[in-house]
């Protein structure tokens, strides 16, 4: 989620003439609070984590916990492939990790609080999803021990 004044001309073009996919399939659970009244949280599919903690490596499917006051400069990207590109990440971690943004929208009051951890993930998962099923279990128990009622996902 990188700030639109922060791009160059040609990537601000491309993102804003971009059309957002309708998913219209998708399963809705409707929040059961209003976002200024809710606790939220943050899950990544980037394949980030803490400097010292454990890379992730080719089809990981375990998952990292990163406290939720972290800074965006204590954090790496072990995610690689053949056709991934970590520069933008370290350009600016708040492109896949946006926490900067959600602590300005709970600042502005826009968003009730965060959670006290956030979560990530390695993308670009392949069958069997067996201990990805269990992880994300165990994270969804996690987040709601600690009263999480509303996840930003994103992807990289």
């Amino acid at each position: 989620m990188p700030r639109l004044d922060r791009l160059s001309e040609i990537q601000r073009r491309s993102l804003l003439g971009t059309a957002c996919q309708d998913n219209l399939s998708a399963p809705l659970t409707p929040l059961a609070r209003p976002l200024p009244g809710a606790r939220l949280a943050l899950v990544t599919t980037a394949g980030i984590h803490l400097r010292h903690d454990r890379q992730f490596v080719a089809r990981d499917q375990t998952f990292r916990a990163i406290p939720a006051e972290a800074s965006p400069g204590e954090l790496l990207q072990s995610h690689t492939s053949i056709g991934f590109d970590r520069t933008a990440f370290q350009g600016d971690p708040n492109i896949v990790y946006p926490v900067d943004r959600l602590r300005e929208l709970v600042a502005a009051g826009e968003v009730g609080s965060l959670g006290p951890t956030f979560y990530s993930f390695l993308g670009a998962q392949y069958p069997p999803y067996d201990g990805l099923t269990a992880s994300a279990t165990e994270v969804a128990r996690r987040l709601s021990a600690d009263g999480v009622q509303a996840v930003l996902l994103t992807g990289t």
